[in-house]
């Protein structure tokens, strides 16, 4: 059968390693896509490619140019389901980008660029793997969302907390102040970076052991 022929059955199994490769990565860091997402959008693309391959020059041919930004423009609105927010956290861009990256491998084998698709498969296994233990190294100021709820009586102003969490090293953006329970709680809302994320853990003991703290909350995250 055609459909099993050397210069088909290769490129299928060149998409589903590339995919599998890639999806293990993503599985083993507990990313919302992984081994089976992977290897499924880098084979689909490879299908498509190699059916526009193979119709060209009949009646009913698909040009492959067409195909390629189909797939991209297809693959982008799945990528899209993996990418979620919380607070100010923005989670599964990488993992986006991964799944993307797997419709150019599955489209560079189903077009039988073998040397490209293995070439970028290794590539984007280092950044990956490789590179994000460098990323982990980097000095890299710490951001993060705070809430802090004291009780009327005993809140301090906005100017006084703003100066209390300087002399900790941290810097505030514009505080959002609200009146809560009737007027019994005063809050502060506001974003905060410290230069190193143990200043943001040394602010979390800060607020724990602090008498007129009745609430806090403490989001960390990455820009």
């Amino acid at each position: 059968m055609e459909w099993f022929a050397p210069d088909v059955v290769w490129p299928v199994l060149g998409a589903m390693a590339a995919g599998a490769a890639v999806g293990l990565e993503r599985e083993f860091r507990g990313q919302p896509a992984g081994l089976r997402t992977h290897i499924i959008v880098s084979l689909a693309s490879c299908f498509l490619m190699l059916t526009a391959m193979r119709t060209a020059g009949q009646a009913h041919a698909i040009d492959p140019g067409r195909m390629a930004q189909g797939i991209l423009t297809g693959v982008g609105f799945v990528c899209g389901g993996v990418i979620f927010r919380t607070n100010t956290s923005v989670h599964g861009l990488t993992t986006a980008a991964s799944l993307w990256f797997c419709s150019v491998l599955g489209m560079l084998f189903g077009v039988g660029l073998y040397t490209f698709a293995i070439e970028a498969t290794v590539l984007v296994l280092i950044v990956l793997s490789v590179l994000r233990m460098l990323d982990e190294r980097v000095p890299q100021e710490a951001l993060a969302q705070l809430v802090v709820r004291f009780s009327r009586e005993s809140a301090p102003t906005g100017p006084e907390f703003k100066a209390e969490l300087r002399g900790l090293g941290i810097k505030s953006s514009t505080f959002i102040h609200r009146l809560l329970d009737r007027g019994a709680l005063m809050e502060f809302a506001t974003n905060v970076r410290a230069p190193h994320p143990r200043d943001i853990e040394r602010l979390l003991d800060v607020l724990r052991n602090d008498a007129r703290v009745l609430e806090f909350e403490l989001s960390p995250h990455k820009t």
